[in-house]
C-alpha cells in the first residue's frame, strides 16, 4: 500500500486476480507501452475496473529521459480520489512505478531522502540514479489543487 486507496505492484497475472478482487479496485494505472493482455483486460471488464494506460518505455540506459508530461498525467489520475481504490503497476513495480510514487511523495512534501529510501526499498540493487534525478527535478508547481487526502497538512 502506498497510501489509503493507492496500491503498487509488478505486473499482475491471473494468479493475483483473487487478491486484487479483495482490494475492490476502481482503477489501474498501467505504465507500460505494450498492449494490456486480453486475460487482464477481461478481468478488468468483469470487475468494473477502469484502465488508464501511460506508455512509459522501460529503459536501462542512463541518459534516456523519462517523459515528464506522461508522469504528470499519470499522477493526475492517481491523486483524483474518484479513481480510488487504485493500483499503479509497470512490469516489475520498481522503476516506472517508483517514479510515479516518488513524485506523489514530492507532492506530499516528503523530503528527498525519504523519497529515495522508499524508491530503493523497491528497486534494491536495480535502483537507477536517473530515476532519482528525475524525482528530484520533477516540478510539482503545476499541481495547484492537491486533494487534502494527499496533503502533508492532514497528518
Amino acid at each position: 500500500m502506498v497510501e489509503n486507496g493507492i496500491y503498487r505492484s509488478g505486473f499482475p497475472d491471473s494468479t493475483n486476480f483473487s487478491f486484487l478482487q479483495t482490494l475492490s479496485l476502481r482503477s489501474i494505472v498501467y505504465l507500460c507501452p505494450e498492449p494490456y493482455p486480453e486475460v487482464n483486460a477481461e478481468f478488468l471488464r468483469s470487475n468494473g475496473i477502469r484502465l488508464f494506460q501511460f506508455g512509459v518505455d522501460g529503459s536501462k540506459e542512463p541518459f534516456v529521459n523519462i517523459p515528464e508530461d506522461t508522469i504528470r498525467e499519470a499522477l493526475k489520475v492517481v491523486i483524483d480520489i474518484r479513481n480510488h481504490p487504485l493500483l499503479i503497476h509497470c512490469k516489475r513495480g520498481k522503476h516506472r512505478t517508483g517514479c510515479v510514487v516518488g513524485c506523489l511523495r514530492k507532492l506530499q512534501k516528503w523530503c528527498l531522502t525519504s523519497i529515495f529510501d522508499e524508491y530503493q526499498r523497491f528497486a534494491a540493487a536495480k535502483a537507477r540514479v536517473s530515476d532519482q534525478r528525475f524525482m528530484e527535478l520533477f516540478d510539482i508547481s503545476t499541481f495547484k489543487h492537491i486533494p487534502k487526502e494527499f496533503s502533508c497538512l492532514k497528518r
